[in-house]
């Protein structure tokens, strides 16, 4: 019976947790719009972080917590499950994928290099201060080279950003409007409050289900971390992305992918890093950190050749189904 309550608190803070993400990514892009900042400025930045909102609270709250094997595992997982997971849903309901030559040109490198860089970071097992400093300037630096060095032109062409399409229809309207800024309704401050206090309330309740069922069923944390939790927070960049599939906007579909896996292993860990050392449990180094090189190098791999066919999809979803096998034993 403890069980199940915890799986039903897991479930609905978990839901909480992506729908208050999406209250406050919503309010805030309105919010910065209103304040003038540009529309590309708020989908680089507001936008484009907002659908790793779940994965930064989470892990900040698994820290304040003490259980700071979550924050590793969550992102490791997150970053596996929207490749194999997300891309292969994304490939099968888009069909054949295509990638254009300004997410090869710049994001593969920098999604290799920030994977390259997290890897060695956990090498040791442990995220310790100075490194999680180090993650977040090198974040810094692919945000404000993104912002800087990148024209609007081409980052709308290539979806670097997740959710441009959103930001597309935020230009439109201030276009409609005559460049007239929208105005801040009381609407939007208070879908701003909501969204602050349910991410805070969700993820101190989802942290503390995964440790109460890991007791419960004697399974390590991070185990439940680098799939249930990682599956959970991911469904931001599922919806986003199969929408755009769906609607043959695969440049938005990938470039989402590229954004949030680049923010999840150098934020997300960065961070958290901040306030404690962070440590890799047994699972997550074994399995999850090899799995996660391996996945990157095989998106890599099928981002060179420029398209993303079915039966990759179907390759993919096979490998994810492989990963989570491994993790639990099954295989």
């Amino acid at each position: 019976m403890e069980i199940l309550f915890w799986a039903v608190i897991f479930f609905l803070t978990t839901a909480l947790l992506v729908r208050s993400a999406d209250w406050l990514l919503a309010s805030a892009e309105k919010i910065g719009l209103a304040a003038g900042l540009s529309p590309f400025i708020v989908g680089a930045t507001i936008v484009g972080i907002g659908t790793s909102f779940p994965e930064l609270v989470s892990s900040i709250a698994a820290v304040l917590s003490g259980a700071t094997e979550i924050v590793a595992a969550n992102a490791i997982g997150s970053n596996i499950a929207n490749i194999l997971l997300v891309v292969g849903l994304v490939s099968l309901l888009g069909g054949r994928i295509v990638v254009t030559k300004s997410l090869i040109d710049l994001d593969l490198p920098l999604l290799a290099v920030s994977t390259v860089l997290f890897l060695a970071a956990a090498w040791d097992r442990i995220i310790t201060f100075p490194e999680a400093i180090f993650l977040l300037i090198a974040y810094a630096i692919y945000l404000l080279y993104t912002i800087l060095h990148t024209e609007e032109e081409a980052v709308a062409e290539s979806g670097i950003r997740a959710l441009f399409h959103k930001r597309r229809k935020v230009e439109s309207l201030l276009h409609e409007e005559q460049t007239n800024r929208p105005k801040i309704l009381p609407k939007d401050i208070m879908f701003l409050a909501f969204g602050i206090a349910g991410l805070a309330f969700s993820a101190k309740y989802l942290i503390d289900s995964v440790i109460a069922l890991s007791t419960l069923l004697h399974i390590a944390t991070g185990t439940l971390a680098i799939t249930a939790v990682a599956i959970g927070t991911s469904l931001p960049e599922l919806i986003v992305s199969a929408k755009a599939a769906l609607g043959r906007k695969s440049e938005v579909a990938l470039g989402n992918i590229f954004g949030s896996n680049i923010f999840n292993v150098l934020a997300v860990i960065g961070i958290p890093g901040l306030f404690q050392t962070l440590a890799l449990d047994e699972p997550t180094y074994a399995i999850g950190l090899p799995a996660l090189a391996a996945t990157t190098i095989l998106f890599i791999i099928s981002g060179v050749s420029m398209r993303f066919h079915v039966w990759e999809g179907a390759f993919y979803l096979v490998l994810y189904t492989f990963f989570l096998g491994k993790l639990f034993q099954l295989l």
